[in-house]
């Protein structure tokens, strides 16, 4: 296997990191538009980084992107940029009859008249119209394959096939502890994509009423999260699982739900007012530019703040339904301490819990244990292999009984 990594940012350069200890891939290529940016992450493996090599590109240029898969012969081409990429990228990988496989899916447009009632354009839909084309071309696009999505549906599938006989509900349910020293507001994740997944209208699975939306922030709950996280209070937010896994795991609802806190979505609500989550570039004396972009710009980059950050985040899936004719309540989750993270990887534990997932499904792919063609989530495939390998990786999973 011979992989084209396009991103070197936070996520990308954990993959470098967790992929350089795995024999399963000949050559990863690196490639960022700063191309300072993906030499370092080359550098950074030291002695380990034999088979890496760094080189710039531009996410958006299609036809650049097709031309350098095909300059190094890579056959997999695994997308870690922000979402504002994924079409050009995903339709390159098409070009050049390579594997795709990303951790977010094209982005959506809200209904123009009824925006927290019904969907409009879905995350993912993008894609998904393209499916037969993939099919018919005997290619795969692995689509959503991070954390979350990703792992959380694994987790779906798992308990569909091992856990349950019939299931009323499944809802991921993301929180975490983390602080960050020296900062009243840092994510540990893009701003950008933080904006848009949680400004937009969050969507809810219903069986008997398909995809519909409702207003951001919406349903909270109070959600108690293990291994000393403890609860926090989680919000609906719009996220990819909610389109995935009804498509391929029977459950009446599927929600998404994220433990955003009081303070973070209070700063997101003062950015809508203000326009400042807007993505089309407005005038500032003689230039354009995105107010999405400044805010991103004006904060801390996620991948710096590693040695700052405290605490534990948790990703999981919380399921509800039948099983042997008794009701069942599950909570399956992995949890990554950014105090390990950062002593053994250097990667802090948001960016770390996103890159070891698409590098186990790489690995699963290069020894067959996955395999397919179209468009396709991570619950299209069998959950034990993916979770096994996890745990290979000295990152295991847990299983708790609600």
């Amino acid at each position: 296997m011979r992989v084209l990594l396009v991103g070197a940012g936070g996520v990308g350069t954990a993959v470098t990191r967790i992929a350089a200890r795995r024999s399963f891939f000949e050559a990863m290529v690196v490639a960022d538009y700063d191309l300072a940016r993906a030499e370092a992450a080359v550098a950074a493996l030291g002695a380990d980084g034999g088979r890496f090599r760094a080189e710039r590109v531009d996410a958006s240029d299609e036809t650049a992107v097709a031309a350098l898969l095909e300059r190094h012969s890579c056959d997999v081409l695994l997308n870690a940029t922000d979402p504002r990429f994924v079409m050009p990228l995903f339709r390159a990988a098409r070009t050049a009859s390579a594997t795709y496989v990303d951790m977010a899916m094209s982005l959506s447009r809200p209904h123009p008249e009824r925006p927290y009632e019904q969907c409009g354009v879905k995350l993912g839909d993008a894609q998904f119209e393209a499916a037969v084309e993939w099919e018919k071309a005997g290619l795969l696009a692995l689509v959503g394959m991070g954390v979350e999505p990703g792992l959380s549906d694994v987790f779906a599938r798992y308990a569909a096939d091992e856990l349950f006989d019939e299931i009323e509900e499944i809802g991921v349910r993301d929180g975490a502890n983390l602080t960050v020293d020296g900062y009243d507001f840092a994510p540990s994740f893009s701003i950008w994509t933080t904006i848009e997944e949680c400004l937009n209208p969050p969507v809810v699975y219903e069986a008997d009423r398909g995809w519909f939306t409702t207003a951001p922030f919406s349903e909270p709950e109070v959600f108690d999260f293990p291994e000393g996280i403890g609860p926090v209070e989680c919000v609906n937010v719009e996220h990819e699982e909610v389109l995935l896994i009804p498509r391929w795991v029977g459950a009446r609802r599927v929600t998404f739900k994220y433990g955003l806190g009081d303070e973070f979505i209070e700063v997101l609500k003062t950015l809508h007012k203000l326009g400042l989550d807007r993505t089309e570039p407005v005038a500032v004396r003689d230039v354009r530019v995105s107010p999405r972009d400044v805010v991103a710009a004006c904060l801390p980059d996620p991948a710096t703040l590693g040695e700052r950050m405290h605490g534990k985040t948790c990703a999981g899936t919380w399921v509800k339904g039948v099983k042997d004719g008794a009701p069942r309540e599950v909570y399956l989750y992995h949890v990554v301490d950014n105090q390990w993270s950062m002593a053994e990887y250097g990667s802090q534990a948001v960016v770390w819990q996103t890159a070891v997932n698409p590098v186990v499904a790489l690995e699963l792919l290069a020894g067959g244990a996955w395999k397919g063609a179209g468009v396709l989530g991570p619950e299209a495939f069998p959950a034990g292999p993916f979770l096994d390998l996890l745990t290979a990786y000295g990152s295991p999973w847990g299983l708790r009984e609600q």
